[in-house]
């Protein structure tokens, strides 16, 4: 009988050691405690914050959650500028809040908000910008922060890529009025689900604090129409030793990233992103542009390419926000108007990436893409 290929997926999680885990659940089955602050949900908040250098975090159940809730906390209203290249997740977060998204292009350069492009989307209607650090690569935060102070709008950068970035002369996620961050299964970090939101100042970490638990500020007094956003302590504990791992598996994806930029380097209509000036990047991704002209093949051709082999690559994102039924309708969303974002959905590929990826298997992928190549 024929081996099965063994199927390769875009991430896989990294997990601590199960047998790490039992100490903590019967812990949790002695004291009863499931949720609502509990003893290692504050635990786990202290820990975060000193990994992230911050004073003020608050924990989710959902990264979503925590944007549906930072909106709510800035009492964002009217329109927002966003970009449309970003899980969908990022507008839905607007729209759930009553908010218009508008959005604006990105650069070809980092596939970030493109900074320069903002300020003509700027109506009297605006109150915030939120931009995506995209794969893990830092906005132009200055040049954002300058347009927001200008016309007195609100900054919320969605990080739900950015964890463990190490800037050389900040702090990435204090920049601007909030940082949101993901915990999801696909994360380089995971706590299952799981989200945070990181603020300046003990008094939006308070109002925070009530919103995600449906607004109750004590016993009696619900101060707003709050949500269901809290951490459970088995999100917490899974949190606590997932912080011991992180950087062991940083260190790892970072081998394997390399394997694939040595590998990479001389096929014709590949573009790759290895440039991480000023910032220690978190290789939470492998993105990659495929030019099709250049290449011989198509985006399209590739990815079926590699699903034949049993790898699936991700073609992430895609596509656009701005291009899904729920958005495309929108004034901001004409591809007229977004022409750098609609040629890289076109053309990006995430290949696959984590720590315990084998050199065998980057090798594997790379055939596959130099086969398509020289068959142009």
């Amino acid at each position: 009988m024929q081996k099965k290929e063994l199927t390769i997926y875009v991430t896989r999680p990294n997990l601590p050691p199960l047998e790490k885990l039992h100490p903590y659940l019967e812990q949790i089955w002695q004291n009863k405690i499931l949720t609502n602050n509990g003893p290692f949900h504050q635990q786990f908040e202290k820990e975060l914050a000193k990994y992230f250098n911050v004073e003020h975090i608050n924990l989710f159940a959902n990264a979503t959650l925590a944007l549906v809730v930072g909106l709510q906390a800035l009492r964002i209203t009217g329109e927002v500028i966003t970009t449309p290249f970003s899980f969908v997740a990022t507008t839905h977060a607007l729209k759930w809040n009553g908010i218009t998204p508008v959005f604006c292009d990105i650069e070809e350069k980092t596939m970030n908000i493109d900074p320069t492009k903002i300020e003509a989307l700027i109506t009297p209607k605006t109150t915030a910008i939120m931009p995506v650090h995209v794969y893990g690569h830092p906005c132009d935060t200055e040049a954002i922060q300058d347009i927001a102070d200008k016309y007195g709008l609100k900054v919320i950068y969605d990080a739900a890529h950015a964890f463990g970035i190490k800037m050389k002369n900040k702090n990435l996620l204090l920049e601007g009025d909030m940082s949101v961050l993901s915990f999801h299964g696909t994360k380089l970090f995971t706590t299952f689900e799981g989200g945070a939101i990181i603020s300046k100042d003990e008094k939006l970490k308070k109002r925070i604090d009530y919103l995600k638990n449906f607004g109750f500020a004590d016993e009696l007094t619900v101060i707003a129409p709050g949500i269901n956003g809290k951490m459970n302590e088995f999100q917490s504990v899974i949190g606590l030793l997932s912080l011991e791992i992180v950087e062991e598996e940083i260190a790892n994806r970072k081998k394997a990233a390399e394997t694939y930029f040595e590998k990479l380097k001389d096929i014709k209509g590949i573009k790759v992103f290895n440039n991480f000036d000023g910032y220690d990047y978190n290789y939470a991704y492998l993105p990659v542009l495929i030019d099709e002209n250049e290449f011989g093949a198509s985006r399209e051709k590739l990815y079926d390419e590699l699903k034949k082999h049993n790898i699936y690559a991700r073609r992430y994102f895609y596509p656009l926000i701005s291009n899904m039924p729920t958005y495309r309708s929108l004034p901001s969303a004409g591809k007229e108007n977004l022409p750098v974002a609609n040629k890289i959905g076109e053309q990006v590929l995430c290949l696959p990436i984590y720590g315990a990826l084998e050199v065998e298997t980057i090798s594997k992928v790379i055939g596959i893409i130099e086969n398509i190549n020289t068959k142009k």
